[in-house]
């Protein structure tokens, strides 16, 4: 933990990291592109909810694996930049591969699926070592308001990004090939390419004292690794919320991941609608991420992430119970008309009330829990934590799509698979009351 901050404008870049990274969650894997695999380039919506199910379960594993070793790596070497950077390239390749996403294709749909998952595996993964910079840039009575100030930059970011597609699209017409669909990917790298740059020039980053070779880094990596995982028992508070995160954060992964593809399948919506449906909520979630950052410092971290679970449960069960000729489960409403206007159903206006919901409380439950670890964790094993904080999101990230997969294709319904989500919010949250928010010790006595 730092005594000392990083300047104004390293903690600004560090923030900014979040702005250049999120085009490619909002346009790419929610909004845009995500919709437009599962349910155009597949054609069929069951068909591409599963297999837009195996991109997050598959990359899901890979990252499970890889986290915590590589971020006991960092820990021991003291640098994460390099590790950023390797896994910013990975997801800039993984971008550009979607432009090959052509409509009757279906030659093309598993070598598209392989450049979501190497992207999503570089973005998730650079992620891991970007947090783990924040305890070493910002005061610990700060770190809530620079997290929740980064996630709600990000947000900005994603929302300008969906307003360069609105507009896109508004000039360019309807396209047989859907190349603006396909753009999203090789844009999303661009995006990142000029906003990343920041991070690596003006934020600091405390390497060790003496050199240290990679071999040396995972050699001495895994030997604290393995002892890490010996003393979680130790650690068992930090252990307990490691636990609840994997399961709450799986469920709003879940519901972020495929709320665009549920909500195409089940009104047929266009990129357009798409696109303003993606800025509104992201409209909700940006003030959402800094009330959250202040929430997290006032009420702490625990409290304010409780709070935002809640709401993503209720906003869930909304969503799951609107269909074409129901709302809330078992309120009739007339069928939704091909000649309606913008969100004009009813169906479609309380699916906008309950997404807007999710939408506003997505940004607290990210940002203060990304906060909590930085909290709990240890002061000499931050990096370690935060390895394991992001192995804990996505140890069973894989689960739930999968999940989502099986029931998706068993039931023919795009609605009961994304029910599975309800599952890992509720036991995530009642096990995050377990939690005290306290820091552990530096060593076990």
């Amino acid at each position: 933990m730092t005594a000392r901050e990083a300047s104004p404008l390293g903690r600004f870049s560090w923030a900014l990291f979040d702005w250049a990274n999120q085009p490619f969650f909002t346009v790419v894997t929610t909004f845009i592109f995500g919709p437009y695999f599962a349910n155009v380039m597949i054609a069929d919506p069951v068909e591409g909810q599963a297999t837009w199910a195996f991109t997050q379960w598959a990359s899901g594993i890979a990252i499970a694996l890889l986290s915590p070793f590589l971020g006991a790596m960092a820990d021991a070497g003291g640098r994460r930049k390099p590790y950023v950077f390797a896994f910013q390239f990975l997801l800039v390749m993984g971008c550009i591969g979607l432009w090959w996403a052509y409509p009757d294709r279906p030659d093309l749909v598993w070598p598209v699926a392989w450049a979501v998952v190497l992207a999503t595996v570089g973005a998730e993964m650079s992620i891991v070592f970007n947090n783990a910079q924040l305890p070493d840039i910002v005061r610990p009575d700060r770190m809530g308001r620079l997290s929740g100030f980064g996630w709600g930059l990000g947000y900005v970011g994603g929302l300008i990004a969906l307003g360069v597609v609105l507009v896109a699209q508004a000039v360019l017409g309807a396209d047989p090939s859907h190349a603006l669909e396909r753009a999203t990917g090789p844009a999303s790298a661009l995006w990142l390419v000029v906003f990343v740059v920041p991070m690596f020039l003006f934020t600091p980053e405390h390497a060790k004292d003496r050199p240290v070779s990679v071999w040396q880094c995972a050699r001495e990596g895994g030997a604290s690794l393995l002892a890490t995982l010996g003393r979680l028992r130790q650690h068992r508070n930090a252990f307990n919320y490691l636990i609840a995160f994997m399961l709450y954060n799986d469920g709003l992964a879940a519901i972020i991941a495929f709320g665009g593809v549920y909500a195409k399948a089940t009104f047929g919506w266009s990129v357009t609608t798409l696109g303003i449906f993606g800025i509104v909520v992201t409209l909700l979630a940006i003030p959402g991420a800094f009330l959250g950052g202040w929430l997290d410092d006032t009420l702490g971290s625990k409290r304010t992430v409780r709070l935002a679970i809640a709401g993503v449960i209720v906003a869930t069960i909304g969503i799951l119970g609107i269909t074409v000729d129901r709302v809330l489960f078992v309120v009739p409403a007339e069928p939704v008309s091909p000649a309606r206007g913008l969100f004009g159903s009813t169906q479609e206006m309380a699916f906008m009330a309950f997404a807007l919901l999710l939408g506003f409380c997505m940004g607290p439950m990210q940002a203060a829990s990304r906060t909590l670890i930085g909290r709990l964790a240890p002061p000499t094993m931050v990096g370690e934590f935060y390895g394991l904080f992001a192995l804990s999101g996505r140890a069973t990230a894989w689960m739930a799509p999968l999940a989502i997969d099986a029931v998706t294709s068993g039931t023919q319904s795009t609605r009961w698979g994304i029910a599975c989500v309800l599952v890992f919010l509720v036991l995530g949250f009642a096990l995050l009351g377990r939690v005290q928010e306290v820091r552990a010790p530096s060593s076990s006595p």
